[in-house]
């Protein structure tokens, strides 16, 4: 297959497995969601899900946030990796928000990526599931299979975006990238990937992967 072929067969195959694709974050407005995709970062969506419900209990909207102080957020968070940094992080994009965007968050790459804390991949997050933009958000889950599957060449997360946008309708990124995270978690995991589970890779995955994992290559 080439590339084109395999982002074809992928719409349809993942459509068959993930009809609907809740946001694995738990959130109930733009900005929580900001807050748990920046706490999310070298962490796991569980245990952010865990947490959050504790930090949203004292500060759910920047006003409150802001009041906090920063040790303050950190004892909440504690059980995050980055702990310390992701606290004055969230102090300080609440203060900016308040300050700057009359306590909303912004509905633009620029002002969002403007925040502390806040890289691409977060803000396209927050562009795509909080105001429905298109946007594909690339996480370690999307990278890995991506160039497992011999869609990019694997060299950093900016290409693989681009291969990403490049191969796949605009109208299915939203939905399309929390497919693959999904299926990444459940079938195509970083180690321990069976051959006989990962059917998607045993079809359009790169020879090298195929061979390094044991998958018949007939």
């Amino acid at each position: 297959m080439n590339k084109q072929e395999k982002a074809h067969y992928l719409i349809v195959e993942l459509e068959k497995l993930y009809p609907e694709v809740p946001i694995p974050l738990s959130h109930y407005n733009s900005y929580t969601l900001l807050v748990a995709v920046l706490l999310s970062a070298q962490s796991t969506d569980k245990k952010v899900n865990e947490i959050t419900p504790f930090l949203f209990e004292r500060a759910d909207n920047p006003y409150d946030m802001a009041e906090l102080e920063v040790p303050e957020i950190k004892e909440i968070i504690k059980q995050i990796g980055l702990s310390n940094s992701k606290a004055k992080a969230i102090k300080s994009l609440s203060e900016k928000l308040i300050k700057e965007f009359d306590g909303e968050v912004p509905e633009s790459f620029e002002a969002l990526e403007s925040l502390r804390g806040v890289g691409h991949k977060t803000a396209s997050v927050v562009m795509s599931q909080a105001f429905g933009h298109p946007a594909f958000p690339v996480d370690t889950h999307i990278h890995r299979l991506m160039y497992r599957w011999g869609l990019t060449n694997g060299k950093n997360v900016e290409q693989t975006e681009k291969d990403a946008k490049r191969l796949f309708p605009k109208e299915l990124w939203n939905k399309l990238h929390l497919q693959i995270i999904f299926y990444g978690r459940e079938y195509s995991p970083a180690r321990s990937l069976k051959a006989d589970k990962d059917f998607i890779t045993g079809i359009i995955g790169r020879k090298s992967e195929l061979k390094k994992w044991g998958f018949d290559k007939e």
